[in-house]
């Protein structure tokens, strides 16, 4: 989302009087301490309207779905929480039922945890037990002889008089007071269902009014980038939470039938269960399987049951999370590990085990909003599985470090979405202005420059074979999809369309292996911004050698070999604010090379030349391009209008004689 400049930026700057120091830092800190606190002593306002929110996101395509079919709003979504409502009631009947079927076959569960016990004690753990207590009648045996000075005393105080026990007895409670506590435990959660099914209510009948409210604070300077960022992030949301409550929806299915299919008392009620407990990360479904193993071993007499059970969910665990979890919304939630488990033990500390159940959607939502809101981006920077340095930031880290196999392997991966020019626009070339601007400021020493000079060239030779297209299995982009804040920063272009014609059909000049004659720049590092160029040209057919700075100074120009040369493409990653370098240089070309079609290629956008007409006359040159990929369009440009300047029957070469 673009910063637009602030009415504040156009006054004088003021300077603004000393603060206080840790002032800032104690102000957020009491504002954290006092929101945990509001969470925590609010959670029986705040736990249903999250559960509200979170029905919401997976109603919402059930609403969408009734009012294609020519409902109208209200209707659809009295249907939808109808549904709702009636899965509810059915789920919370049939585990009543389950836990009452349970509860009648108690006593027999535990003769049976008996038995096992009393055999166990006669096995391993009797003669373990039977040295416990041996090492225990040892211990006593030394601490009686320790307190045998103290038997006088206790003998003396044997004739005091024994105090007098006092027995309480409550009073009968009222029938009042019997019907609150019979009741209670039905009527609170009752109540919450009713209050989440209300909210849920209205949120979906004003669900355009709340984001426009959620516009207006955090994203009106850019209302249609905001609308349709908020709609794609409610899409979103709305089909994760729809899938995540599908699989594990299904991992209870089955859960509950292999554990019918074993004969496990109640699978109803573990199968549910043990979909509710799969919300909890990583731990969730195994504490699910504790419950049934337990049981299981308390219904068999033997251990057969207890191992299928355990192999049970064994299976259906790894097969829904590498599995069918991958095949739905992919390999991740967009959550960190670390997140993941930092947010699941702050909200089960705050909301006890429904905190536990709401903590990675919630903090799905919270990501997914830090993603395409610029104030929230420091949620998807604390909790998102982003990496922490930028593509660009990560390349020239490595080259820094001088490690040039990771920054291979970093490309490798982003070569997989993108083609070879755009990574080469969006991340080397950017990396490279980085390294320029901090040797400029004199951060970055001669040794240094040298070897992120002599690694970037090694990591292009590396993609010498690797044509520049778009990667097999790219899905297309639509028009539906907002970008998020970080693809932004680092667009996607797509590859350079086409290849150059065949070289039959070009001018001779054009058909050599040094057709374009790519000049590095006076800069310490743009002859490697050469090299990314000439390596293109060649990938779309077209020729090319790189020549550094030094081969067309004033004097060395006219040494230079030029033969061969249809085009002259110079690169400067930074001009440093002066071009009259750059002036003279072309001047110089245009003497050497008459006729023959300049580029420049301005690898900062922002340069002023781009946007100075009467400069870029001045300067002389053809074409002015601001990536790699433009770079190699002009060039297929310029040999299109070689090729149509030609006349008839002058392109293509004469074919050889025929044998006698």
């Amino acid at each position: 989302m673009p910063n637009p400049v602030e009415p504040a930026a156009l006054r004088p700057a003021r300077v603004p009087p000393p603060a206080t120091p840790g002032t800032s830092g104690l102000a957020t800190l009491a504002i954290a301490v006092v929101t945990i606190a509001a969470l925590y002593l609010g959670r029986e306002v705040f736990i249903p309207l999250v559960l509200a929110v979170l029905l919401s996101f997976v109603l919402a395509p059930v609403v969408n779905g009734l009012r294609r079919l020519r409902l109208g709003r209200a209707p659809s979504v009295i249907a939808a929480v109808l549904l709702a409502l009636g899965v509810i009631v059915a789920i919370g009947t049939t585990l009543g039922l389950q836990v009452a079927d349970l509860a009648k076959d108690l006593p027999q569960y535990q003769a049976t945890v008996q038995r096992k016990v009393s055999n166990l004690q006669e096995g391993v753990l009797g003669r373990a037990n039977a040295l416990i207590s041996k090492v225990h009648h040892q211990i006593s045996e030394a601490s009686d002889k320790a307190t045998a000075a103290g038997a006088d005393a206790v003998q003396a105080g044997a004739d005091a008089p024994k105090p007098l026990l006092v027995k309480v007895q409550e009073p009968d409670p009222s029938p009042l007071a019997l019907a609150e506590r019979i009741l209670g435990p039905v009527v609170e959660p009752l109540t919450t269902v009713g209050i989440v099914l209300v909210v849920v209510v209205f949120i979906l009948m004003q669900r355009e009014d709340l984001r426009d409210r959620l516009i207006r604070l955090f994203g009106s300077s850019d209302l249609h980038r905001t609308t349709m960022a908020m709609d794609d992030a409610a899409g979103r949301l709305g089909t994760f939470f729809l899938a995540q409550l599908g699989i594990n929806a299904a991992f209870g299915l089955l859960i509950g039938v292999g554990l019918w299919f074993i004969g496990v008392p109640s699978p109803i009620l573990w199968g549910v269960f043990s979909a509710l407990m799969r919300f909890v990360p990583y731990i969730g479904a195994f504490i699910a399987a504790l419950f049934p193993l337990a049981l299981t071993a308390a219904v068999d007499p033997g251990w057969s049951m207890v191992l299928w059970t355990g192999l049970l969910f064994l299976i259906a665990e790894p097969l829904t999370g590498h599995v069918v979890e991958p095949m739905l919304y992919g390999h991740s939630t967009g959550l960190s590990p670390f997140a993941v488990i930092v947010s699941t033990l702050f909200w089960g500390f705050l909301w006890g085990p429904i905190g536990l159940i709401l903590a990675t959607p919630f903090t799905v939502c919270l990501v997914v909003l830090g993603r395409h809101v610029e104030r929230l981006e420091f949620l998807d920077v604390l909790l998102g599985d982003r990496p922490p340095l930028t593509p660009v930031e990560n390349f020239y880290q490595r080259m820094l470090a001088g490690d040039p196999d990771e920054a291979q392997e970093q490309a490798e991966l982003m070569l997989k979405e993108r083609s070879l020019s755009s990574y080469y626009d969006e991340v080397a070339l950017k990396a490279l202005q980085l390294a320029a601007n901090d040797y400029q400021r004199g951060v970055l020493g001669e040794k240094q420059l040298e070897t992120i000079k002599g690694l970037t060239q090694s990591l292009v030779r590396e993609f010498t074979k690797r044509p520049d297209e778009e990667p097999a299995g790219t899905p297309p982009k639509t028009h539906a999809e907002v970008p998020t804040l970080a693809e932004q920063q680092h667009p996607k272009n797509e590859a350079v369309p086409g290849q150059a014609p065949a070289p039959d059909r070009r001018p001779p000049v054009w058909r050599g292996e040094a057709a374009v004659m790519c000049i590095a720049g006076r800069g310490p590092l743009d002859e490697a911004a050469a090299s990314m160029l000439a390596q293109l040209l060649g990938k779309h057919g077209i020729g090319a050698r790189v020549v550094p700075h030094e081969a067309v100074g004033r004097e060395a120009i006219w040494t230079l070999d030029v033969t061969g040369v249809a085009m002259v493409c110079i690169s400067y990653l930074d001009i440093s604010g002066n071009p009259a370098h750059l002036r003279y240089l072309l001047q110089r070309l245009r003497e050497k090379l008459p006729g023959k079609p300049l580029l420049v290629g301005l690898w900062p956008a922002e340069d002023a030349i781009l946007s100075d007409q009467a400069l870029r006359r001045q300067m002389g040159a053809d074409f002015y391009v601001t990536s790699l990929r433009g770079g190699v369009e002009a060039c297929l440009e310029a040999l299109e209008q070689a090729i149509a300047a030609e006349p008839a029957g002058a392109v293509r070469a004469p074919s050889a004689p025929a044998p006698v």
